[in-house]
């Protein structure tokens, strides 16, 4: 008797297209439950039998029901794009189907009096070598924890960061500043020249990347920081601070891992150096004193 054989469900086929084609797992992570939650929804009707509409009115749902933000119902357009058109070959249900317009957030950064206060304020070693290397070389937190001691040329003052945002490698500076700091972590810790810059509870394990985001946030709490940040927001801050300090947006491009410079672009909305040089109308009226014209009749 033959043994037929067992064809593989809608979400196993999903995650293997997205394997053959190099997704990262974050995105296969992602694209998978965007698409779990698009089935479960128009249950018990099956997603080849849904038209341009029902997506259509799926993505409105997000929007106006779900208050989904713009960018979160632009990642799940781009999961029913993979389903329809590269599994299913049905361009036509999502062509020209409008995507949400992306809203314009400008981040929020630390001043570098702020930023000297976040440090000063974490006891451990570990922990403050770990947010000062991503500040002082732009690092996302993804990047932080996976950096490796044969990743650090010391002598040319570079990271090698391996394996960043969209699988690609690129190097970023290191400065002088910080080379006696890891050099003093190194010993401390006795590490070897191979192996996990930043150890986790295993040593064949890298530390978490919840752990070290708990760190900044005791850290923020303890500075006595209100601003809404996050570890992403050192990330910010170098940029804009390496702008302030007149770095060509080009290399700050280079140096962060943006494929466009429109990316990088933003922080020149966000320079209080640029924005403090300009003047206001009111600068030319012939005083550099408002004060009399609230008082004068």
């Amino acid at each position: 008797m033959k043994v037929q054989e067992r064809k593989p469900g809608l979400f196993e086929t999903v995650r293997k297209e997205m394997q053959l084609r190099n997704y990262s797992s974050k995105t296969i992570k992602a694209y998978e439950s965007n698409i779990r939650n698009f089935v479960r929804y128009f249950h018990p009707r099956h997603p080849r039998e849904l038209g341009r509409d029902d997506i259509k009115d799926y993505l409105i749902h997000l929007l106006t029901e779900k208050k989904y933000p713009g960018s979160t119902v632009n990642q799940i357009y781009n999961a029913l794009r993979l389903l329809y058109v590269d599994l299913y070959g049905k361009p036509l249900i999502i062509h020209n189907l409008p995507r949400p317009q992306k809203e314009r957030k400008l981040p929020d950064v630390l001043g570098e009096e702020e930023i000297k206060q976040l440090f000063g304020v974490v006891r451990n070693v570990k922990h403050r070598v770990m947010l000062m290397l991503a500040y002082s070389c732009g690092l996302r937190v993804s990047e932080l924890v996976r950096v490796r001691i044969e990743d650090i040329d010391s002598r040319r003052g570079l990271i090698h960061v391996r394996g960043a945002k969209g699988k690609k490698d690129r190097f970023t500076m290191l400065p002088e500043s910080m080379k006696p700091v890891l050099h003093h972590y190194w010993l401390l810790y006795r590490l070897g020249v191979t192996g996990w810059l930043f150890r986790g509870a295993k040593l064949d394990s890298h530390l978490s990347i919840r752990s070290i985001q708990e760190v900044f946030e005791e850290a923020v709490e303890r500075a006595g920081i209100t601003k809404p940040v996050s570890m992403h927001t050192l990330r910010h801050s170098f940029a804009t601070h390496m702008l302030e300090h007149g770095t060509d947006l080009r290399y700050i491009q280079e140096l962060l891992g943006h494929q466009s410079p429109k990316t990088t672009q933003i922080y020149t909305h966000v320079s209080s150096e640029s924005l403090g040089k300009l003047k206001s109308p009111m600068d030319f009226l012939g005083s550099d004193d408002a004060t009399p014209l609230i008082h004068s009749k």
